[in-house]
Order: C-alpha cells, then structure tokens, then sequence
C-alpha cells in the first residue's frame, strides 16, 4: 500500500512539479479532485476547469449525474463550461460555454458524448483568451 498523503501534501508535489517545468496553465480535465486553497491561491488565474454543464447550473455534480439532473430537469439545452478555478466548487468566474440541445431521446450516455464533443473546441478558445491576456 501507498503512503496516505494529505491533499495539501499531495498538491504541494504537484505544485513543485509545475514549477520545476515551468508550467503556465493548468487544465482540469476529468480531475476529481478538490484542489487545496494554497494550491489555488498560488495558481489563481491559471487554472481552468471544464464543467460537463452550463454552470451556474448543475455545480458540484460529476459525470453521468450532472447529465440525468439536466434530463431531470426538464432543459432544453446543455453544454460545457470553462471557468477559473476558485476556492468553490464550481464557482469560478466562466471563461467559455459552448451549446447543444437536449433532445427526448437523449440519455445521460448520449447526453455526456454530445457534451464532451464541445469540450476540446471550448478548451481552445479558453487557451487562446488566456494567450492575449
């Protein structure tokens, strides 16, 4: 067995790492991790996450459970969101939302593909944005 580290330790490695190889951008890709506040702190404004829905709905959820609330809910739309990572859950500023439509038929498999398909295309605009900046 591994040795148990606390969420600071282990964001603290990370945050070395990034350092030691000169890292200018974080992207939280599928990363189902809360990230500390120091690690936050010392990465504000350069750290994006992607977020499986049109935040601000839908917060705090993962996966396939964002996808069955939407469905739940009765949208008409969904999509992807980029924002900032702050020290929410959730609620960083939003940097890009891209769009689809929720149809009838979908489920929350067919509802994640259609999702995910607009994460790489938000991703780029993200990057760029930050690029000008």
């Amino acid at each position: 067995a591994g040795v148990k580290r606390s969420r600071e330790e282990y964001d603290a490695e990370i945050m070395t790492l990034l350092d030691i190889h000169q890292i200018d951008l974080v992207l939280l890709i599928g990363y189902m991790r809360i990230l500390s506040a120091p690690f936050v702190q010392r990465w504000r404004n350069k750290i994006m996450n992607v977020h499986p829905s049109l935040l601000p709905k839908f917060a705090g959820g993962m996966d396939l459970e964002v996808h069955q609330a939407v469905i739940a809910a009765g949208e008409k739309e969904t999509g992807c969101t980029i924002h900032w990572v702050d020290e929410g859950v959730d609620t960083g500023e939003i940097i890009v939302q891209k769009k689809c439509s929720v149809e009838p038929t979908d489920t929350a498999k067919t509802l994640k593909a259609k999702v995910q398909a607009l994460e790489g295309e938000a991703f780029i605009e993200a990057i760029r944005q930050f690029i000008k900046t």
